[in-house]
């Protein structure tokens, strides 16, 4: 049975009075909840006090990146190695930001997803297309050709290691919206295409997540759908009370 997962990227926000505060109500306020994991992602440097501060806990931090090579002559960046060393085992690869904003390419993601399963680090690995992709009719070719250059290429075993997170670019802080029945028809799209090329049995226990723009009133539409499996949250995930509020809707 695949997990139902609720997951809140931070991105470039809080500092670490704000981080520690966040996690505190987060942590206060949250309910007894065994459907949902919850993972939240705060800067790097933030990482290591919010391991610290849910020690004990069913709250997973991850990282929202990483770099590809295990160490070297690599200024500014952050080796799975670092991440490890401070009990961090989560990582979002792949985000639209970082495709967009850094250049990150499906062979380069590829190079990183080997690199976090070498050290037994599960992946978020997000990917979907842009405004220009679903206008042409072009977004089932683009979201597999992202998957098979990105991450078709791993072991069988390594599934077990993998989310998904779809991220219709096009639907993200852009005035468009995408309806459930989007999501659900992209979704289904995605399980088929892993089980055509990995297996029935794996396509059926990975946990396929939403990340387009999950709100608290949106949320429990968009779970109810059959492939839909959680959500990866940006910036609804930085108020407790509505990320909290998503989580309780799965």
């Amino acid at each position: 049975m695949r997990k139902k997962i609720v997951a809140g990227n931070w991105k470039m926000n809080n500092d670490i009075q704000q981080t520690e505060a966040l996690l505190a109500e987060i942590l206060n306020k949250k309910q007894d909840n065994n459907v949902a994991k919850i993972v939240v992602a705060p800067t790097f440097v933030n990482l290591q006090a919010a391991v610290q501060q849910t020690a004990g806990t069913n709250v997973i931090v991850a990282a929202q990146n990483m770099h590809q090579a295990e160490n070297g002559a690599y200024t500014g960046e952050i080796s799975v190695g670092m991440l490890k060393s401070i009990h961090v085992n989560t990582v979002i690869l792949g985000h639209s930001e970082r495709r967009a904003y850094f250049g990150e390419t499906n062979s380069l993601l590829a190079q990183k997803v080997n690199t976090a399963l070498k050290h037994d680090v599960t992946i978020i690995f997000c990917f979907g297309e842009e405004l220009a992709d679903r206008q042409s009719g072009n977004h089932f070719n683009v979201v597999e050709t992202q998957l098979r250059e990105g991450l078709f290429h791993i072991d069988k075993n390594d599934w077990n290691s993998v989310v998904l997170a779809y991220e219709p670019v096009w639907a993200i802080g852009t005035g468009e919206t995408a309806s459930p029945e989007q999501a659900q028809e992209m979704h289904a799209f995605i399980r088929t295409l892993i089980k055509d090329n990995v297996g029935e049995a794996i396509a059926e226990n990975t946990s396929i997540l939403y990340g387009g723009s999950v709100k608290p009133d949106n949320a429990r539409e968009i779970f109810s759908k059959p492939d839909v499996d959680g959500g990866l949250i940006g910036g609804a995930a930085l108020k407790a009370d509505d990320f909290l509020a998503i989580v309780n809707a799965i």
